[in-house]
């Protein structure tokens, strides 16, 4: 009883001194603020690498980051779309043979993609049906008896399938199963058959929407009405929004040559590039066109290449006295593919707040450089050093248990 009595006091100053040390420690985090260090040393090397690097770190994040970059703007990308529109007549007169060909016959696809083909070139074959026939008179199809030609084998490159026989008069080829006559490309007509796409034109209209910032344009600015689009042809220097473009100026802008590229066909692009700064008026928001070659030009060494140009090949049924004919085309085009590209800017406090911290961040390059010549390179190193830090002796003291039960 008398034990028990005697020890409860104890527990009070205890609390006490708790109490004590949590005030201390939440009033020394809130009320006091810590500063670091600071020496002034007066060196002229130091103090002209300093500035210097200021400098350089300035010009980078006025530059670069806000002239350059935009860091002080948002972007965002466009959904887009494209349609066009060929317009042009062809005639062409083969072996006396006359014929008129209309966008409905030279575009491919007809529905106005913005990946399309332009024919400028074709071999015909007329009349083919189902049947036996022999094989085009080439070294790979030659034979000279039937167990030449394996009944069944199809070859890759072939026409048909073989049926086993070896047929011909004076060359003899191997029979196959196939669009009979089959068809013979090994001459390519020079110069190209439609030669008059050149004065084809080509209609683009673009539209696109920045989601981001609700702006929607189209390639049909501002001045771009019924009566300019009758008459105006696109110019990279008198008319460079006009959406009406010249196949063959098309060709020449992209480094090509006409008469080159309708022979064996090839490939251009086309890219509208939509780069606005959102900051001014919508109405500066236009596009730039470009123009690339992809493949077909003059310049390249084309004929050392596996595959040349660009064709393909399509054909038109028809029934005749009862029987299912069709006519092949192999056609030699130029394939357009029109590329859109865009970003737009537009000022934003976030990104330039960014900006300015990690501009800020990189000012203490200059600290640390400096910092390492005034301790390392310098002659009077050690008297920097002992100027920069501070150094005491730390007394090793026997911890007080501050909250050990006394009696």
């Amino acid at each position: 009883m008398h034990a028990s009595g005697m020890e409860r006091p104890s527990c009070l100053p205890r609390s006490s001194k708790m109490n004590s040390y949590i005030a201390n420690a939440l009033s020394d985090f809130f009320f006091k603020y810590e500063t670091p260090r600071q020496v002034l040393v007066r060196n002229r090397r130091v103090g002209v690498v300093c500035r210097l690097i200021q400098l350089g770190v300035l010009a980078y994040i006025i530059g670069w980051v806000f002239i350059y970059e935009k860091g002080y703007q948002s972007t965002d990308t466009a959904v887009s779309s494209v349609f066009t529109k060929m317009k042009g007549v062809a005639y062409t007169k083969v072996d006396g043979e006359e014929w008129v060909w209309d966008t409905v016959d030279y575009v491919f696809p007809e529905q106005g993609d913005s990946s399309f083909v332009v024919m400028t070139n074709y071999i015909i074959t007329k009349g083919q049906k189902m049947g036996k026939c022999p094989e085009l008179a080439e070294s790979r199809y030659l034979c000279n008896s039937d167990s030449d030609c394996e009944r069944g084998m199809v070859e890759r490159t072939g026409h048909g399938h073989m049926t086993g026989k070896c047929v011909g008069n004076t060359t003899k080829t191997c029979e196959v199963v196939a669009w009979c006559p089959v068809e013979d490309d090994r001459k390519i007509p020079d110069p190209a058959l439609l030669m008059s796409a050149e004065n084809y034109t080509l209609f683009i209209k673009n539209s696109v929407t920045f989601p981001a910032y609700g702006v929607k344009r189209s390639n049909l600015v501002e001045g771009i009405d019924n009566q300019y689009i009758k008459s105006c042809v696109y110019d990279p220097t008198t008319s460079p929004l006009c959406p009406i473009f010249r196949l063959g100026d098309l060709v020449q802008l992209s480094g090509f040559n006409f008469a080159t590229i309708a022979k064996m066909g090839g490939a251009i692009g086309i890219v509208i590039d939509w780069t606005c700064n959102l900051d001014y008026d919508q109405s500066e928001c236009k596009p730039i066109y470009t123009f690339h070659g992809l493949y077909g030009n003059p310049n390249e060494t084309d004929m050392a290449r596996a595959s040349v140009g660009y064709n393909f090949r399509y054909a038109k049924h028809y029934m005749e006295d009862k029987q299912e004919k069709r006519t092949l085309l192999k056609v030699f085009g130029i394939r357009f593919d029109i590329i859109v590209r865009s970003v737009a800017r537009k000022f934003d406090i976030i990104p330039t707040l960014t900006a300015i911290g990690s501009g800020v961040g990189i000012f203490g390059v200059a600290t640390v450089v400096c910092d390492l010549i005034l301790l390392y390179l310098l002659p009077k190193r050690e008297f920097y050093n002992n100027m920069k830090f501070k150094v005491t002796e730390t007394v090793e003291q026997e911890p007080l248990d501050e909250f050990s039960s006394e009696k």
